[in-house]
């Protein structure tokens, strides 16, 4: 039989760990950055590149390469879960890099044809931005375990800082 865990152990677990809280600290920190790439590269102040997919660097990977790295610091690198989550790591890149970003230029190719050729108009064009260049992914990549292992080694989980910042 399953034991129930209650929820306030629930969340005091999930504010525990530390993998997962700077894991999406390094994709936020990444997806944050492409607001003043966004701001230096085309000069314009755009909030929308917040919520978008693709561009630079990938936030994608930070998430999983942060985590990964966090895994492994945290077990130890030859762990089992470590190796998961390296190889979730890899098919994410990979994703990002081959099949959403060919699914992106298809989509611009698609976009492009005249519209008399279909038979129903379309409310609004494909989205093209989806995946990221072998360069936006290797920068994430980079970035996650650059914020999420000082991260966990300096400050530790958002349990624990909370608890030093109260006192």
């Amino acid at each position: 039989m399953i034991e129930t865990v209650p929820t306030h152990a629930v969340l005091l677990e999930v504010l525990d760990n530390a993998s997962l809280a700077w894991g999406l600290a390094a994709c936020g920190i990444a997806q944050l950055s492409k607001l003043f790439i966004e701001l230096i590269q085309h000069r314009r102040w755009r909030p929308a590149v917040l919520i978008e997919t693709g561009g630079m660097p990938s936030s994608h990977s930070a998430l999983v390469t942060g985590t990964a790295a966090c895994v492994g610091w945290t077990l130890g690198f030859d762990h089992p879960l470590f190796a998961l989550a390296a190889m979730i790591a890899f098919v994410v890149m990979y994703d990002a890099s081959g099949i959403r970003r060919a699914a992106g230029f298809t989509a611009e190719r698609v976009n492009a044809l005249p519209a008399e050729l279909w038979q129903e108009s379309f409310e609004k064009p494909l989205k093209e931005s989806l995946g990221h260049s072998r360069l936006q992914v290797l920068v994430g990549s980079l970035i996650g375990p650059a914020i999420a292992l000082p991260g966990l080694a300096l400050l530790g989980s958002p349990l624990h800082l909370f608890g030093v910042l109260l006192g």
